[in-house]
């Protein structure tokens, strides 16, 4: 079979996904025995049982540890993991650019504002835990509508339009971060923020989880039942149009659906660069370009990797830990220059 056919397989998308599951559930439990105090697996299994099945509880240690502190994280990198690989997967159809990532339309600059403005001058600071996450959202739902009543004004969503206006608003939105930030007196607000911008699930607890799990697998069964019509849309808006595709309001309702995604997963772990870019590259690369295929494999290597590299982050200094956006950064650049070199690889029927 052809490199270059358009949706041409290379593996076989079912088993590959089954493949990835199970590899993403035994990650997630030996996750759970890493960070800056190492646990036994089998303790780790030991309060998994006990919470599972209301056996008599383990060690009290190991159960604050693991369920309480790490359990969260770990689903909640899954979580974001997944959305962000199909959000990228969806944002690079619609734009019809490869170079697309789930943050182009300026949503995380936007959610930055809010979180800059909730750490440094303390707003919504009466809503407690979810305060940060509140503010961050309301800066990307904030942003997100702006980009989408600039490009209808211009005369309607079109990729260059949608790309063109993403930029400029995530330019303009970081500047008003960093002004917030240069202007700040306290030292430790200013790391925060910082901290934040580049990505944290350090602040993950159990009652951030169902929402964001809720938005993503909303998400995956609305992308899964458009996949025609998305495989329509990344051949070009006049092939779309033949086929009978509603181009102008699949195009409006990707970019809506595309924005809360992302804007709830920025809103609980901060900008998380690469992910978004490189995984659906690469399920595209496994399974070929049908989105019923690259969907559900770019949203379990998403939670895959980001799995892992949320214990990178924890363990490689610690006690201290890295931003997410740093080890995602050091690990995606290299493999998204190998895609770019590899000859036979094509993005829906075209070169990369």
């Amino acid at each position: 079979m052809s490199h270059n056919r358009p949706g041409g397989r290379r593996v076989p998308a079912t088993p590959l996904v089954v493949t990835l599951v199970g590899l993403a559930l035994v990650s997630a439990v030996a996750s759970l025995a890493l960070g800056s105090e190492p646990l036994a697996v089998s303790g780790v299994i030991d309060v998994l049982r006990a919470r599972l099945t209301g056996a008599p509880g383990p060690d009290p240690t190991y159960d604050t540890i693991v369920w309480e502190l790490r359990a969260p994280r770990v689903i909640m990198a899954m979580v974001v993991g997944a959305g962000l690989a199909m959000a990228g997967a969806c944002m690079q159809t619609l734009v019809r650019n490869p170079l697309a990532d789930p943050y182009l339309l300026g949503v995380s600059s936007g959610a930055g504002v809010g979180a800059t403005l909730v750490i440094v001058l303390g707003v919504l600071s009466g809503f407690g835990i979810w305060a940060l996450s509140l503010g961050a959202l309301a800066g990307a739902l904030a942003a997100t509508g702006l980009v989408f009543g600039v490009s209808m004004w211009q005369g309607g969503i079109t990729p260059l339009r949608l790309v063109l206006t993403g930029v400029v608003m995530s330019a303009a939105f970081s500047s008003v971060s960093s002004f917030l930030v240069f202007f700040s007196a306290d030292p430790r607000a200013t790391q925060s923020v910082l901290f934040w911008l580049l990505g944290s699930l350090s602040g993950s607890v159990w009652d951030q989880i169902l929402p964001s799990v809720i938005v993503v697998v909303v998400a995956t069964g609305v992308l899964m039942a458009l996949h025609a019509w998305l495989d329509a849309l990344a051949a070009g808006a006049d092939v779309a149009a033949t086929l009978g595709v509603p181009v102008k309001g699949l195009r409006i309702g990707l970019f809506v659906l595309t924005s809360v995604l992302v804007g709830v997963l920025v809103a609980v772990s901060g900008g998380i660069g690469f992910v978004g870019l490189v995984v659906p590259h690469l399920a595209r690369i496994l399974v070929g370009a049908l989105h019923r295929n690259v969907l559900p494999v770019a949203a379990v290597g998403g939670a895959l990797l980001m799995l892992w590299v949320d214990v990178a982050a924890r363990v490689v200094v610690r006690p201290q830990e890295i931003p997410l956006s740093v080890v995602t950064g050091i690990v995606g650049a290299p493999i998204f220059l190998l895609l770019l070199g590899r000859r036979h690889y094509t993005y829906s029927g075209g070169d990369a």
